[in-house]
């Protein structure tokens, strides 16, 4: 009779029960589902104009006083491809109201500088700003979220729009047909920064584009 083969290792049937894993990820979902931060919506915020009575000449007085309009040029080129692009980039401005007996029209370059236009504009929403900044400390040392931080921004904000007598930048941007697309946005970008509550986007008018001419020495639209 011959001896059993005491070297083979006998075998066993293995089943591995997943229904603990299951219950497991459900408990994780649910962890991640309740304390991830959901991606907040990036609104523009729009301050509406007051319904109170102002008087019109006090009105017009301000508007001129606090009045900066910026005309952004360019010049348009041809590359290879025959596809027209602006470079080049250039920004003008005057304050208040159009000098025509003298022609003044001034340029400025983006940056930090207090000749360039954010130190332009720091200087002139000063008091607002130093309201901001003041929040932007109590966020940093964690003396309000970030709920509180937006809406007092807001509040400041609308509250200074709504004073008539605020010293506050209302500023016009004004883009050529040669202007560069890209400097609009930075245009933009920079009445954000820099907390300007009133501004609008408008077409040149006949008194900017005899500025424009005088400033450059050519027609508007010629390069």
């Amino acid at each position: 009779m011959a001896k059993k083969d005491k070297s083979r290792q006998k075998k066993f049937d293995t089943r591995i029960d997943f229904t603990p894993m299951v219950d497991m990820n459900m408990l994780l979902i649910t962890f991640f589902m309740l304390c991830t931060t959901m991606l907040k919506s990036q609104t523009l915020d729009l301050v509406l104009p007051t319904n109170d009575n102002v008087n019109k000449e006090e009105e017009t007085k301000i508007k001129e006083s606090d009045a900066i309009t910026f005309i952004i040029d360019g010049e348009m080129t041809t590359d290879k491809n025959g596809q027209s692009k602006s470079s080049n980039g250039k920004i003008y401005y005057y304050e208040g109201q159009a000098d025509m007996e003298n022609f003044t029209l001034n340029e400025i370059k983006f940056g930090n500088d207090k000749d360039a236009i954010r130190g332009m504009l720091q200087k002139r929403n000063k008091e607002l700003l130093t309201v901001v900044n003041k929040l932007k400390d109590d966020w940093k040392k964690g003396t309000i979220n970030d709920s509180v931080y937006n809406a007092k921004v807001k509040e400041a904000r609308a509250k200074q729009a709504e004073d008539i007598n605020a010293k506050r930048p209302i500023i016009v941007i004004k883009p050529t047909s040669n202007a560069c697309y890209a400097d609009v946005v930075r245009m933009l970008d920079e009445m954000q920064i820099n907390q300007i509550s009133t501004y609008q986007l408008e077409i040149l008018n006949k008194q900017d584009s005899t500025l424009y001419e005088h400033k450059v020495g050519h027609a508007l639209g010629a390069k």
